[in-house]
């Protein structure tokens, strides 16, 4: 049906917005917000959309999958603006984002094949520590300050994990501080790579224990294909945007 509106002269909201499966209101909110250009008004104040506005609906929509809400209203913006160069220059943010994100996924696959089950496996031999690592790190284990400082995050952060359920670490009985051993080191690292992928606290706790129940890695295979199939999805929406942002440009002129 939104096709068949490309060919009408005039249009009214209800027009555009059963066009799509949308209210009048959220027309009117679009066109308020800059993603629509300004409608055409009648003698008495009606607004009347014309074949421009129902392209531009359909770029918008089309650009939301790939960019989010947030970034493709402010490319329709730009446009319709005239900035046509803040468009394509929101657009290649999202780009360079989606790449990251890529280069994310990848540096989890990378992570998990350099982690080894702790479970029936021989500890290799450590390097010798410095002077700081003597200073910082606990019998058996390493504390908060000096784990978080190699992930980049703030202890406060492990702390919140502990409560998630994401590590456990033990309580040193001397001073009382948390102390991670090495299966709680692996599963931080996890979890800091699948925050990093988007995932929440709540879908990355059942993968680590699924982890430690089987004692390897092999669970989280399944929540890996889906991030690579989400990461292909927007890519492709990504393009399906671009075509009809295109379309939208050329008959602006």
């Amino acid at each position: 049906m939104a096709q068949n509106l490309q060919n009408v002269g005039h249009l009214r909201p209800i027009d555009l917005a059963r066009g799509h499966g949308l209210s009048t209101q959220a027309i009117r909110n679009y066109e308020e917000a800059g993603i629509l250009p300004a409608a055409g008004r009648t003698p008495a104040g009606y607004r009347v959309y014309a074949p421009l506005h129902a392209r531009a609906l359909g770029a918008f929509l089309a650009l939301v999958p790939g960019h989010g809400h947030p970034t493709a209203t402010s490319i329709m913006r730009a446009v319709n603006e005239g900035a046509v160069d803040e468009a394509f220059r929101l657009i290649d943010e999202s780009h360079a984002q989606l790449l990251d994100d890529r280069r994310t996924l990848q540096a989890v696959e990378s992570a998990l094949r350099g982690l080894a089950p702790t479970t029936g496996t021989t500890p290799s031999a450590p390097s010798a520590p410095s002077a700081l690592d003597a200073a910082m790190s606990a019998p058996g284990g390493t504390f908060i300050g000096p784990l978080a400082g190699e992930l980049g995050i703030r202890p406060a952060t492990l702390r919140k994990w502990e409560r998630a359920g994401l590590v456990r670490p033990r309580r040193d009985p001397l001073t009382g501080y948390r102390v991670y051993d090495e299966a709680d080191v692996r599963d931080a690292r996890l979890a800091h790579q699948l925050r990093r992928g988007g995932y929440l606290l709540e879908r990355i706790a059942p993968l680590i224990a699924q982890v430690r129940a089987a004692g390897g890695l092999e669970p989280l295979e399944a929540a890996l294909g889906d991030w690579r199939a989400r990461l292909s999805a927007r890519g492709r929406a990504m393009l399906s945007g671009a075509a009809e942002l295109e379309s939208y440009l050329r008959e602006r002129g």
